[in-house]
Parts: C-alpha cells; structure tokens; sequence
C-alpha cells in the first residue's frame, strides 16, 4: 500500500512540474502574427535566466514617459546570436521590433532591436553587424 502512495504521488508530482515546464514556455500571452515597433531609451536590461528582459522608456503620443517590459530568451540563447550582458545600457537609444501582448499593455516579446548606430541584434537567425 505504502509503495502504490508513493508511485501515485512521484506520478502527479512530475505531471505538475511537466505542466509548468510547458507553461512557462508558451507564447499564448504575445501576438506572435503582429509586429510592433517602439522607440525609446533603455532603463534596464535584466540579463537573467530564465528569461531576459528589456525595460524601455517610450514617450507616447501625449508626451508621457511610459515604460515598457520586453521579454526575450535566456541569456545562454541571446549569447550564442552575439547578444552580451552589456548589449544594451541605461540610456541607450534603440528601436525594438517586438510581439506585443494580447491584452494591449504596455509589452511584448523582443523580436528585434536596432541600436542608435544602426546595428540590429537579432532573438533569432544570426546576428547582424
């Protein structure tokens, strides 16, 4: 009896953990058939795993400073493409082609920055001088 408790618990704890594995990877929260561009200043940039992230400083149409929370992949990933902790400073000017969310808030899945000098790191594909 003893043994079959153990084997049902060991079953739904590894279908739980399976569960959130597969959640943490969706992409259901980003509008992955649209692009949005944005513009602005970088305020951070969270070179953590599992996932990085970019906060953006965007000034909307009414002149308000608005900050935006831009997801990209892990810091392993984003290395192999030529993207680097120091990629994207406080104060940088950049250009993100991004994902946005489903719900129309203020973020999105990174697809693309462009650099004030013009050089475009990439989440996918290679990177590009």
């Amino acid at each position: 009896m003893r043994t079959l408790f153990l084997a049902v618990i060991t079953v739904m704890l590894v279908a739980v953990g399976a569960a959130e594995v597969v959640a943490h990877h969706s992409f259901a929260p980003f509008n992955m058939e649209s692009e949005k561009t944005i513009s602005g200043t970088i305020k951070k940039f969270d070179w953590t795993n599992p996932h990085t992230w970019i906060w953006l400083d965007v000034t909307n149409d009414k002149g308000a400073v608005e900050t935006w929370g831009i997801e990209g992949m892990s810091p392993n990933y984003l290395g192999r493409r030529g993207w680097s902790k120091n990629s994207l400073k406080p104060g940088d000017k950049v250009s993100i082609v991004v994902r946005p969310l489903r719900d129309g808030s203020r973020g999105g899945m990174v697809d693309r920055p462009t650099l004030a000098g013009g050089r475009e790191l990439r989440q996918t594909g290679q990177a590009v001088d």
